[in-house]
């Protein structure tokens, strides 16, 4: 296996409308959705092989979300199905096409049930990369369970891949978020950020877009455990930073039309190119990631031209047309 994601499979209820707030917005439309399910579907339609582990609940968008990831390609024997708690519902609206609002209905969600002893681990010995998000942290037995696969996977020798995603509201306090993170991060390999995550992580108060300070956030982080940092900066591109040195990656120039999800399509194009390029070990160097982050930033644009996410994920020849028409960009 190329690529197993763990986390979070549910139901996002996305705007009827664009440019308005939550409690502005007329109707909401059912599409299939959660960050770690995004990146399984959007590196299999890149051409990588993957598996999703998570619960959802035994009843209609439950198995709905299992059919939709199932269409996709996407190995689901690592899913449970709980009879006695509901799939997880997010609410979205976009006041602004780079913005967007969420609340969440989990009382718990079925994705917070999954337990350590429900995880199949034969996926996570065996797969080259393992990628998760902070959502599967912030509940038990959830949380414990993550932490278990996420250790399985690193002694196997996986690439272990932690996208922050920090969401104030999920968490019982800003405190908890920080204390969970800052555990997590010297766990993992490379840890995905935003400019206000890698400020939290750096303890730096605010990082401007510059390559310097971009930097000197990144390696304080690198200085906690992991081996890559990488912060996102939405359609403005990304940064990466290794042992080596780090770089800006300018993004791409489109009329962006929804950008809920271009975070997990990025992840998905970084991933697929460090893991089907040979060892990843070995991909860590500033040169691999440059061109990693330009594919990445490329999927991402893709994905922000569509609404909703999985819809919107494109395809590799898509990407590859993408770049051939902007060789220097």
């Amino acid at each position: 296996m190329d690529i197993v994601t763990l986390g979070e499979l549910l139901i996002d209820m996305f705007p009827a409308e664009l440019g308005k707030g939550l409690t502005e917005v007329s109707a909401f439309r059912p599409k299939p959705g959660g960050a770690p399910a995004n990146v399984a579907v959007a590196a299999k339609r890149l051409g990588a092989e993957t598996a999703f582990i998570g619960k959802v609940g035994d009843e209609a968008f439950g198995h709905y979300l299992v059919d939709v990831l199932k269409a996709e390609g996407v190995e689901t024997r690592g899913v449970r199905l709980d009879p006695d708690v509901r799939t997880t519902i997010a609410f979205i609206a976009m006041p602004d096409p780079n913005h967007a609002e969420f609340i969440f209905y989990r009382n718990p969600g079925a994705d917070h049930m999954l337990r350590a002893d429900e995880l199949d681990r034969d996926l996570l010995a065996s797969t080259q990369a393992f990628h998760f998000g902070s959502l599967s942290l912030n509940h038990e037995p959830s949380r414990s369970a993550t932490f278990e696969a996420a250790q399985i996977a690193r002694r196997a020798g996986a690439l272990v891949s932690f996208d922050v995603n920090y969401r104030p509201a999920l968490w019982s306090s800003p405190a908890e978020a920080y204390a969970v993170t800052m555990e997590m991060v010297p766990q993992v390999d490379l840890v995905k950020v935003n400019e206000v995550e890698v400020a939290l992580l750096s303890g730096v108060e605010a990082v401007e877009q510059t390559p310097e300070a971009l930097g000197e956030a990144a390696r304080k982080v690198l200085a906690l455990g992991p081996q890559a940092c990488i912060v996102t900066l939405g359609p403005n591109g990304s940064y990466f930073e290794v042992a080596a040195g780090g770089g800006y990656v300018p993004g791409f120039k489109v009329q962006t039309v929804d950008a809920v999800g271009c975070g997990d399509a990025f992840v998905s194009g970084l991933l697929t190119r460090l893991v089907r390029g040979g060892d990843w070990h070995t991909r860590l160097t500033p040169e691999t990631l440059r061109e990693a982050l330009r594919y990445a930033n490329a999927v991402g644009a893709l994905t922000s031209l569509t609404q909703g996410v999985i819809p919107a994920l494109p395809y590799a020849q898509q990407v590859e047309e993408f770049l051939a028409a902007r060789p220097g960009a």
